[in-house]
């Protein structure tokens, strides 16, 4: 007996202990502690398709995405709207709500991942990151949003949005450098339609 029972803790001993994923406290704390936020990007369309660019994020409810050339498309979130700037268009920007986006849901001014009906699943990733599956209670047409996160250091490392219609469009990033400061005008969505208009 004793020995079957020191076998028993010698199994134990040697099988590997799968960490536990992020609390959501701890998660939103650190998108709450994200005041500016800078990084290249790589996006995979639905299509197949991908580009690089550089991500620009200002909280509360600022962002910046400049793809890089040729590509002359830009894509800014101010004033609780998003704006989708074509250089293939000769009718200015596509604009609709931020709330109408999952990408809202980091640029709140305070995060709450553990509100109610927010957060559809939760797990730890085989490659240890901490998946977030949420989607706005208030905007559920709006589609959801899966946030990763790597563990040490924690830090935000891809979204994958997919819409109501079901296509996905993932953003991986590169580490995010903090603490930068931005001018006003860099998110202007007015500013950067009177610029596009001459």
């Amino acid at each position: 007996m004793l020995r079957i029972f020191a076998l028993a803790l010698c199994i134990v001993a040697a099988t590997p202990v799968l960490a536990a994923p992020l609390s959501l406290d701890r998660l939103s704390a650190y998108l709450n502690g994200i005041s500016t936020a800078e990084a290249r990007f790589t996006q995979y369309n639905s299509d197949g398709t991908t580009s690089d660019g550089m991500v620009y994020i200002s909280r509360p409810g600022k962002m910046r995405f400049e793809y890089d050339p040729p590509s002359d498309a830009l894509v800014l979130a101010n004033g609780g709207q998003v704006a989708i700037f074509d250089p293939g268009s000769n009718e200015g920007p596509q604009t609709f709500p931020l709330g109408s986006t999952p990408l809202g849901l980091i640029l709140k001014r305070k995060v709450d991942l553990g509100q109610a009906r927010l957060v559809q699943r939760y797990y730890e990733a085989k490659d240890g990151q901490t998946v977030v599956v949420a989607r706005d209670p208030d905007h559920e047409s709006a589609g959801q949003i899966e946030l990763y996160f790597s563990a040490s250091p924690v830090a935000l490392t891809q979204w994958i949005i997919t819409d109501e219609a079901g296509f996905t469009t993932a953003v991986r990033l590169q580490p995010l450098a903090t603490g930068k400061s931005y001018d006003n005008n860099f998110f202007s969505i007015g500013r950067e339609a009177r610029k596009r208009e001459k």
